[in-house]
């Protein structure tokens, strides 16, 4: 009934308003029109071709690229370096012929005279920085490929120029296009970076108490380029933070270790008979029947390990079909534990490698975590397409590869464990499992837009993190999960920040000021609002996977997330985007005044600005429309002058933060009862600053609190109450709540 008297009562504004206007002849104001945050996006997206359709989806005449690997590499656990031989073989699906290609060599990174080191800025005593003294050092001098025997498959050199992290091979002749491939050759090696002292995404720990050695592998070949119909070839130099954006193809990666070492890698493992004993053997056909991990490897042998220097080496042998990269790991610590997850019919093998160091955390949590992921991701996105999925932990902290991560979260020497990095443990397993969906398989381009693959992955982590407490190996986690990101309240404190030290979330990687909150927390905290408060689940949990599907194991850009958003939830969303994405305006709306219109004499209880309502005014406007117009109102609709109880409260909205954003409203009541009006963000679009909504109600009202359940990220919510004192009369408990 309200629902109605509402669209009545705006009816007979609008016309009552529109009367009074046209009675007084008066000159209309003229100002600038104020909103372009509703207008349209067209101008800031490409436009629509025949490789990239309107409505978010891959063109019909959509391509890319694929290189296949053929590896070789030697681990050295002496000198901590790496030998290796590649044959790549490149296809060419573009309608362009091919002159030269384009390889990262990303360990040119730390070399001495990288541009990583020599754009780097800190202050001695204010910001030391160990890896910008290094550089003048000579430290770093021996880092970085030494390439060798560039040859094509007849054994021809080829002319090559290193610039940077990029190498350009100068090919005989073009590739041909749509179809034509071309093969080559190289030889190269590096030394092993110190992870812990250098940082990057891989490297090795040393663990003097037992003299060894763990090793995280990666950006550890020379790897191809993406040339795609956007940027042509995506050569941009690796600094160090924007990460990789790279072709699908299949490799074949033979990798040889001492023979006491245990491997894990991209791919599944072709010569298990070789390099694992026969009881090893025996618990992996164990673990494809268990519910819970079967230690492949236990402490105890993982000790007994660690005091082995066996001679010779063995050559552990991974293929790994259509993926993007290649990652491994390799120590005589590991201990290794294993299951088999059910992704919709489907086994999956979800494993972890781990030092004694890890444990216990490790041993009762890690391969959970994995399962867990890859079932919460696959219900929100496609199913897991891969065979394993595993987690490794050394002294990376979080990088993704395909099926591989490496992870940190290690307890204290004595084996407790502080709640800090169990929490942070679980999280980054999420997270990096998680970066198997985006961008290992939605392959986006890191380089330039890390959001698109930490944002995206940080919601998703955000909703998996929230189903740990129910799981039963998760008997000691709190609930609700204490996420960092996901929840609008928690990006408050960044969103009120200092806006000289802010970019939008539109800024390439290489630009971002403060990367965790711009890359993950803002993007991860708008898609959750656009989910729980724009959208609602139901039409936002189609539209993600109607993304993920259509660009899986294709290279989507940011305009085609923003249109299959659009499309497949039938919203228009250009402010939504402009706002959250394209600029850094916070959210912060107040309510400035409440006018409260009644059909009584003011008794003085009511603790707004009073004013009698004029029902006569509105009982001879009906009259006059339904005699002149032969419109006919029900008799609900004349309860606006006939009925002697209702309220009417006009309330006025101020945007102070710029943000657009939906206004959600409660209306408390005097019997103790209260009301949420939600009113879409369209409100502002005639005015960006400043609303007024009228509220009809058959109850008096004591007060108005805007997003009482603090849904849009509001930075101030001291003007969010309505009178003012209102927030001072709420109890402890209430204010206990906010502040949390």
């Amino acid at each position: 009934m309200l629902k109605k008297l509402h669209y009545a009562l705006g009816l007979l504004l609008m016309g009552g308003l529109s009367m009074q206007a046209y009675a007084q002849q008066q000159k209309p104001e003229y100002r600038k029109y104020p909103a372009t945050k509703f207008e349209q996006l067209d101008e800031l997206l490409p436009t629509p071709n025949v490789y990239r359709a309107a409505d978010g989806s891959p063109g019909h005449q959509y391509w890319q690229q694929r290189a296949d690997y053929k590896i070789q590499v030697s681990l050295n656990d002496e000198n901590q370096t790496l030998k290796g031989s590649e044959t790549i073989t490149y296809y060419n699906y573009s309608p362009n012929a091919i002159s030269y290609l384009w390889l990262q060599l990303d360990q040119n990174r730390f070399h001495k005279e990288s541009n990583t080191y020599k754009s780097m800025t800190f202050d001695i005593d204010n910001d030391p920085s160990f890896q910008s003294i290094t550089w003048w050092t000579g430290i770093n001098s021996e880092h970085g490929y030494k390439i060798s025997h560039l040859r094509d498959v007849n054994g021809k050199p080829l002319p090559y120029t290193i610039v940077g992290t990029m190498m350009r091979i100068d090919l005989p002749k073009p590739i041909a296009p749509k179809g034509g491939t071309f093969t080559f050759s190289l030889d190269w090696e590096h030394k092993i970076i110190d992870a812990n002292k250098m940082g990057g995404r891989g490297g090795y720990e040393y663990f003097p108490q037992d003299d060894n050695y763990l090793y995280e592998i990666s950006q550890w070949f020379p790897r191809m380029c993406v040339y795609d119909d956007v940027n042509g070839w995506q050569n941009k130099q690796f600094l160090g933070r924007g990460e990789f954006a790279l072709p699908f193809g299949n490799y074949e990666v033979a990798i040889t270790v001492p023979a006491d070492h245990i491997v894990a890698a991209t791919g599944e493992l072709q010569n298990a008979k070789e390099v694992l004993s026969p009881i090893q053997l025996k618990r992996l056909e164990e673990a494809k029947k268990a519910d819970k991990p079967v230690l492949i490897i236990t402490e105890e042998e993982a000790r007994q390990n660690e005091k082995s220097r066996a001679k010779g080496t063995k050559t552990w042998i991974f293929k790994a079909e259509n993926v993007r990269d290649f990652a491994w790991a390799s120590s005589r610590k590991f201990i290794w534990d294993a299951m088999q997850v059910d992704v919709n019919g489907r086994k999956v093998w979800a494993m972890s490698y781990y030092p004694k160091e890890g444990n216990p955390l490790w041993g009762e949590k890690s391969t959970n975590v994995v399962a867990l992921t890859l079932k919460t991701y696959s219900r929100y996105t496609f199913d897991y397409p891969y065979p394993v999925a595993i987690s490794v932990h050394g002294p990376v902290f979080g990088m993704e590869y395909p099926m591989i991560c490496f992870n940190g979260g290690r307890p204290n020497p004595d084996g407790s464990v502080p709640d800090r990095t169990k929490y942070a443990m679980i999280s980054v397993i999420i997270h990096e499992v998680g970066h198997n969906f985006f961008p290992m398989i939605v392959n986006s381009d890191e380089r330039q837009w890390s959001w698109m693959d930490e944002g995206l992955n940080s919601f998703l982590q955000y909703l998996t993190e929230q189903e740990v407490p129910q799981q039963p190996w998760a008997k000691d986690i709190s609930a609700p999960y204490p996420s960092r990101r996901g929840p609008a309240k928690n990006i408050v404190p960044y969103m009120k920040s200092d806006p000289d030290k802010m970019v939008p979330i539109m800024t390439n990687s290489e630009q971002i000021l403060q990367f965790g909150n711009n890359a993950y927390g803002k993007p991860a905290t708008a898609l959750n609002i656009l989910r729980e408060t724009i959208l609602g689940r139901e039409l936002f949990d189609y539209a993600f996977k109607t993304y993920a599907q259509r660009w899986k194991f294709k290279h989507p850009q940011p305009a085609d997330f923003f249109r299959t958003m659009e499309d497949a939830s039938g919203v228009d969303l250009d402010w939504f985007w402009r706002g959250w994405f394209y600029s850094t305006e916070p959210c912060d709306i107040a309510i400035e005044s409440v006018v409260h219109y009644t059909t009584q004499p003011n008794d003085g209880k009511s603790p707004f600005e009073t004013k009698m309502f004029p029902q006569d005014k509105y009982r001879q406007m009906i009259e006059n429309m339904e005699a002149t117009t032969g419109i006919r109102f029900t008799d609900a609709e004349k309860r606006i002058y006939q009925d002697t109880k209702l309220h009417f409260y006009s309330v006025k909205f101020k945007n102070e933060g710029g943000l657009i954003m939906p206004i959600i409203v409660e209306l408390k009541f005097a019997d103790g009862s209260s009301l949420i009006e939600r009113l879409p963000a369209e409100i502002w679009r005639y005015n960006d600053q400043e609303v007024t909504k009228v509220f009809a109600t058959e109850k008096p009202v004591v007060a108005f609190v805007l997003d009482p359940n603090e849904e849009t990220a509001d930075i101030d919510t001291s003007d969010n109450v309505f009178p003012r004192e209102e927030k001072a009369k709420g109890s402890k408990f209430d204010e206990f709540k906010r502040s949390q």
